[in-house]
């Protein structure tokens, strides 16, 4: 049970902190943090709570880095649902407390005809920057493929002990840097999912590409890893 409540507090803080940084500090005129500023904030938060419960449950607070961590033989396949579970839950928490913080401000409102309703994740219409459905898929693969291999290498025990957390924050920084004009950077069906079923729309359509890109990213990364990279 330690794990499970690691990885809800874990995820928890993810979206919690990362989301509110995007919808609270970065569209402020002058003074707001842009997206530069919600980049190290996702970074940060994974930073942190690795280095908080990462030594309890391994600090995935991601369905899609459970189930690449599972791939690249790293993860029991018995322990997936719950973890899952539990990060899907920790989001959806962490999207509501959220949305009343949010509903504390007069002019609150979401439109979910535009793209970054509610820090939701879209393509189409409903990219930042107008990216098809194709482009965000495929930025959504690679992006998580490759923080799958920052993640299984920096955790190696060839890896230099201590550090795996700050190169874990520091490339979902990099990966929120690369995306946000596309999808508004998702790499984590749980974040997407708490904020899509909050914002509505045309959001909740779109939700099973991030699902689908970053678990397959996921599962090509461990077997790349598992395969090619992982010293026997």
């Amino acid at each position: 049970m330690k794990k499970i409540f690691a990885e809800f507090f874990g995820t928890f803080w993810l979206v919690f902190g990362g989301c509110s940084s995007a919808l609270f500090a970065a569209t402020i005129p002058d003074v707001g943090i842009g997206f530069i500023g919600v980049s190290l904030a996702f970074g940060l938060t994974v930073l942190t709570m690795a280095y908080a419960v990462g030594h309890i449950s391994g600090g995935h607070f991601n369905p899609a880095v459970s189930i690449g961590l599972w791939a690249g033989g790293k993860f029991q396949a018995k322990d997936l649902f719950c973890y899952i579970l539990a990060q899907v839950a920790g989001a959806l928490f962490a999207g509501g407390l959220l949305y009343v913080i949010a509903f504390g401000n007069s002019n609150f409102g979401i439109d979910n005809t535009q793209a970054g309703a509610f820090a939701a994740n879209g393509y189409g219409a409903l990219s930042p920057e107008g990216y098809s459905m194709y482009s965000a898929f495929l930025i959504e693969f690679i992006l998580t493929a490759f923080f799958l291999l920052i993640i299984l290498g920096a955790t190696s025990s060839k890896a230099p002990k201590g550090f795996a957390p700050i190169a874990i924050g520091l490339g979902l920084t990099l990966i929120h840097l690369i995306s946000i004009p596309i999808t508004n950077t998702s790499v984590n069906p749980a974040r997407s999912t708490s904020q899509a079923l909050i914002a509505g729309g045309e959001f909740i359509p779109q939700l099973w590409l991030f699902w689908v890109a970053p678990i397959a990213g996921a599962i090509v990364a461990g077997l790349i890893h598992k395969s090619f990279l992982e010293k026997k």
